[in-house]
């Protein structure tokens, strides 16, 4: 089958012929994709940052929204041929997932509402899965607690605040100037701007009391996040640069893991209007690497690459 991938670890993202999706297990489904997510793992993976556990040439991607075409067991509940469905198709040794169909876990699937359109299903399940194990894993935010969100302009920073509103926390953020409006309408009281290099200082004076948790959306700045807090305080990051504990301060590098249940709990958020997300923008296979190159440069928050029409 045609998938969009590479060829070498480091090469350019191109079409190519990939052999089709192997037999089901009996916990496996088979997927016919109808959008793709594109992030900046995916760039991880192209250049071998990210051992997925195969070997090019291989298809990029890791998060999906599609059809079940097949079942490994007739015996598997919660789950049908038809159904419509999205995932983090972790492990993700056979393929990814920007390709026409792929082998998924039952485990790792949520079934997709039908106020959900494709494109915003496709793009929604790692920076929801991260999102939540953030806030409600790594740092067991609690109600009344002062949360400051660095990178809260981009989508996961985004749900991280949303998440935390809806939990009863005070949401502190920082964000470029075309995002602040947006931030605070996820539920941020204040929004700083992330540009300002003084911007853990003026978290800290804004907050009614101490600062309880950062969490770290922005590659590069954990542990300047770090020093918004006060001793003991807990620090998230889901980016490489994990900085010393120091202060009696927890720190805790969330790598996002694959739960079917949180997401179908998280789908549910989305399709109720009770979490928000950007509008996608959509391109075919044979325009991944344009989709990639977008994402990379900050252009724009997310592509999603789509193998048939939303």
């Amino acid at each position: 089958m045609v998938v969009a991938g590479v060829r070498t670890l480091g090469g350019n993202v191109v079409t190519l012929e990939v052999d089709d999706p192997r037999p089901l297990a009996a916990d496996e489904v088979l997927i016919d994709v109808r959008g793709a997510g594109v992030g900046n793992w995916d760039n991880i993976i192209r250049h071998g940052g990210w051992d997925v556990g195969r070997t090019p040439p291989m298809a990029l991607g890791v998060e999906v929204a599609g059809v079940i075409e097949a079942i490994g067991d007739d015996r598997l509940s919660g789950f049908s041929v038809g159904d419509e469905v999205l995932c983090h198709p972790v492990p993700l040794r056979d393929q990814g997932t920007w390709a026409p169909r792929l082998i998924a876990p039952v485990d790792s699937l949520a079934h997709k509402p039908p106020e959900i359109p494709w494109g915003t299903a496709a793009i929604f399940p790692v920076p929801a899965l991260t999102a939540e194990q953030v806030v409600g894993e790594a740092l067991a935010l609690r109600s009344g607690e002062t949360l400051l969100v660095h990178g809260a302009g981009g989508i996961t920073g985004g749900l991280i605040v949303q998440l935390a509103a809806a939990r009863g926390v005070d949401v502190l953020a920082t964000a470029g100037p075309s995002s602040v409006d947006r931030v605070r309408g996820h539920g941020a009281r204040e929004v700083i701007d992330y540009r300002d290099p003084l911007w853990p200082q003026h978290a800290r004076a804004l907050a009614k009391n101490s600062i309880d948790a950062v969490a770290n959306a922005a590659p590069g700045s954990a542990a300047a996040a770090m020093t918004a807090l006060g001793d003991g305080g807990r620090l998230a990051t889901i980016t490489p640069d994990l900085p010393a504990s120091s202060r009696g301060i927890g720190v805790t590098a969330v790598y996002v893991h694959s739960d079917g249940a949180q997401l179908d709990r998280l789908t549910e958020l989305l399709a109720s209007g009770r979490l928000s997300m950007p509008i996608p923008r959509f391109c075919g296979l044979d325009q991944a690497a344009a989709a990639l190159a977008q994402v990379v440069a900050g252009h724009e928050p997310r592509g999603v690459v789509l193998t048939e029409d939303t």
